[in-house]
């Protein structure tokens, strides 16, 4: 087993270790909660939430749940009243403890969820998806989307334990543990460069080296969200390739899933510094190989107008700025305050430049 500690304004330990889910109870039991309201999907529930359930019964907790839609598209207001509605219903308390069992959006909804129910109540996360693993189950960010873009109504609000199993990696379809591969491999281009070196020879579900990697990754946010917990300077670094990305994943409709629309983003914004001279050639075209050798995209369909009208909404811009995070090379990023106009141009080098790259796999 691994724990890694995270003192931010909640101090909190994130345990990873294999076939630990039937230990829920036990963690959930170090807090003064005597009722446990999980929050699932319809693809995790019917996988884990007996589980789950059982060993939070047998540790003394009453237990109910509120299992929604899987996918982006469910992480609305409508579905976010719904679970408010549903813990009112169920008779939660403030000291009530609520559990998100499942992939980023799970973790966002019940995260929100209990940041605002009663002004507050703890939440544990158990992440089943190699995306929430590595990054949303860490650091307390939470939010929903509206129909103008992603995560604009959230609250910081940091769990009181994250609990990551990983044998339930074991039955994500192949789509997912790729998609969450991208943000593994963020966090070698933002924060670790022989990280991304092991990196180069692809991951697989099963693979006997992911505790430690996933350990690693989440070592790195924990350094980040320690230094700056509310996204002021340093956590921003967190956002490359975000900010394109979560534009491709608006203009689809989210028909294309967080991390290919990020690995998108990031491939893009390598080649834009690269062109700009902000970080060797090199570089950006290893930041490229790894992503194809995970079978994700280096490039979009949609064009350089339509994704900087999306990216508009972000919550990155602040007026006539957007933070954008530059890379300077494979280890080394840098979040740089834009003028609005520079920033179109960037986007337009990005765009220009994945569409002349020598093997073209777009996000589609």
């Amino acid at each position: 087993m691994s724990i890694v500690h995270v003192s931010a304004s909640r101090s909190y330990d994130v345990l990873v270790d294999e076939l630990s889910i039937d230990g829920a109870g036990d963690l959930a039991a170090s807090t003064v909660a005597d009722f446990a309201f999980i929050v699932s999907d319809d693809n995790v529930a019917p996988l884990y939430l007996g589980r789950v359930k059982r060993s939070l019964e047998k540790a003394g907790f009453r237990t109910a749940e509120f299992v929604f839609a899987a996918g982006e598209r469910s992480k609305t207001l409508a579905t976010y009243a719904a679970c408010l509605e549903a813990l009112a219903q169920a008779g939660a308390t403030r000291s009530s403890i609520v559990v998100a069992l499942g992939g980023g959006v799970v973790g966002d909804m019940a995260g929100f969820a209990a940041a605002t129910y009663m002004r507050g109540c703890r939440c544990i996360q158990i992440p089943t998806s190699l995306l929430a693993c590595v990054d949303s189950s860490v650091g307390g960010k939470t939010a929903v989307d509206l129909p103008q873009g992603k995560n604009l109504v959230g609250a910081f609000f940091q769990p009181s334990a994250v609990l990551i199993d990983t044998s339930t990696l074991s039955t994500l379809p192949g789509h997912f543990f790729t998609d969450g591969c991208a943000e593994v491999v963020k966090y070698g281009i933002i924060a670790d460069a022989d990280l991304f070196s092991l990196l180069e020879m692809p991951l697989a579900p099963g693979d006997e080296r992911l505790p430690e990697v996933i350990a690693r990754c989440v070592g790195i946010k924990r350094d980040i969200v320690q230094a700056d917990e509310h996204e002021h300077g340093l956590r921003q670094t967190l956002n490359f390739g975000h900010t394109i990305g979560h534009a491709i994943e608006k203009e689809s409709a989210f028909r294309i899933t967080h991390g290919f629309a990020v690995a998108a983003g990031m491939a893009l914004m390598a080649d834009a510094c690269a062109v700009r001279g902000l970080c060797p050639r090199i570089d950006a075209k290893r930041v490229k190989a790894v992503l194809r050798a995970y079978g994700l995209p280096v490039e979009t369909e949609f064009r350089a107008p339509r994704l900087f009208e999306s990216s508009l909404a972000d919550k990155k811009r602040s007026g006539s700025v957007m933070n954008a995070v530059l890379m300077h090379s494979i280890g080394s990023v840098e979040p740089t305050a834009m003028g609005l106009n520079d920033f179109a141009r960037l986007v337009e080098e990005a765009c220009a430049g994945g569409r002349a790259g020598d093997e073209p796999h777009a996000a589609q």
